[in-house]
């Protein structure tokens, strides 16, 4: 497994659902840099499992212990590496995994990858549970380029049928942002909250589970950000947000939409605005050939249901070859869209700075 991303800032992510300890090595972080304990544990909490009624039952409190790359708060230059400890694990929820792959998980195909060799506890290694160090790195990240004027904020912009609002795509103010961070159910209308927590709520009584789409806005990023092909913020954000997991599409600007327009509709025409050069609509999403050109990025994230369901499903017994029911036990979420808000802002902020590190510019 090579759990890791990043050109000059290294993450690497290691641990499983169920392991004693999760965590995250980030190295490349500039030096003399400050880390808010307390704003990355607020940060943290956004994710952690087990304190809303639509969320997994499962309640850790995600508290980070730094072990190095610190000194008196500040980065060091050193790699920082911190960890979770795993609290509340029922391991025996499963048992019999290995031999009954569940339908919509990584169980089978770990299973024809690493010989049965690999953790099938909670998901293991691919479990949802490693976004909590992912979200360590990248709110150490969100910081540092809060410093530097670029601000990231997310909201949930569908569950099932119900849509939120969406972003401005000219941009947003960073109070807006900062607001939607702070609710306790991130959408920027409040009449959508309750349609959208009962339909969570329907599904699990139902023994079901529902998706959704997050939507994430960067700004104040400055234009020429990025490299064209394989190193461009679309191909590096998007490989990013793709490891999330139950992301199943990723979308920048108007995304599919723009098949249906025309290039006279979906072309976003050059104008100034006091002196600046900015474009009168944002269809391409703030990046132009894999560079940022000064507006707002803004992107869409797609997220499956939840797998881990309490209805029957079917599946094979490995080893006897024979079709089975199978029952899934344990605690998950009926929908993962609301913890997965802060973790889509947690991979951008890591993207974003890794590219403003590639510049040969002063942007750093």
């Amino acid at each position: 497994m090579a759990s890791y991303f990043g050109k000059h800032i290294h993450i690497s992510i290691f641990g499983q659902s169920h392991s004693q300890v999760i965590g995250v090595t980030v190295d490349g972080l500039p030096a003399g840099e400050s880390v808010d304990l307390e704003g990355l544990q607020r940060f943290l909490h956004r994710r952690a499992p087990g304190w809303d009624t639509t969320a997994t039952a499962r309640k850790e409190g995600d508290i980070p212990s730094i072990l190095c790359g610190l000194l008196e708060g500040e980065t060091c230059g050193a790699p920082l590496t911190a960890i979770i400890e795993n609290t509340n694990i029922r391991s025996q929820d499963y048992n019999d995994l290995c031999d009954k792959p569940r339908p919509a998980h990584a169980d089978f195909t770990a299973q024809i990858k690493y010989g049965g060799h690999q953790d099938v506890r909670g998901g293991g290694h691919f479990s949802g549970r490693l976004t909590a160090p992912l979200c360590i790195a990248g709110g150490i990240c969100a910081q540092l380029l809060s410093r530097r004027g670029i601000a990231i904020g997310a909201h949930i912009r569908f569950i099932a049928q119900i849509e939120d609002k969406p972003f401005d795509p000219l941009g947003e103010q960073t109070e807006v942002l900062r607001r939607v961070q702070a609710a306790s159910f991130p959408v920027l209308d409040p009449n959508v909250e309750e349609p959208m927590r009962a339909v969570i709520l329907q599904a699990q009584r139902e023994g079901d589970s529902v998706g959704g789409v997050v939507e994430c806005m960067v700004t104040g990023l400055p234009a020429g950000v990025g490299s064209p092909m394989f190193q461009g913020l679309e191909s590096q954000l998007a490989a990013a947000l793709f490891a999330i997991p139950a992301v199943k599409g990723v979308e920048f600007g108007t995304g599919f939409q723009c098949a249906n327009l025309r290039g006279s509709e979906n072309n976003d025409p050059f104008i100034l605005e006091d002196g600046a050069i900015r474009t009168e609509t944002n269809h391409a999403g703030g990046i132009l050939g894999g560079i940022s050109n000064g507006m707002p990025i803004l992107f869409r994230v797609a997220f499956k249901p939840t797998p881990s369901i309490a209805q029957s499903q079917r599946t094979v017994r490995l080893s006897t070859h024979t079709e089975e029911e199978l029952h899934i036990t344990g605690r998950h979420d009926p929908c993962i869209v609301p913890r997965a808000v802060p973790v889509v802002e947690a991979v951008a902020a890591a993207v974003v700075l890794d590219a403003l590190l590639d510049q040969n510019t002063d942007h750093i």
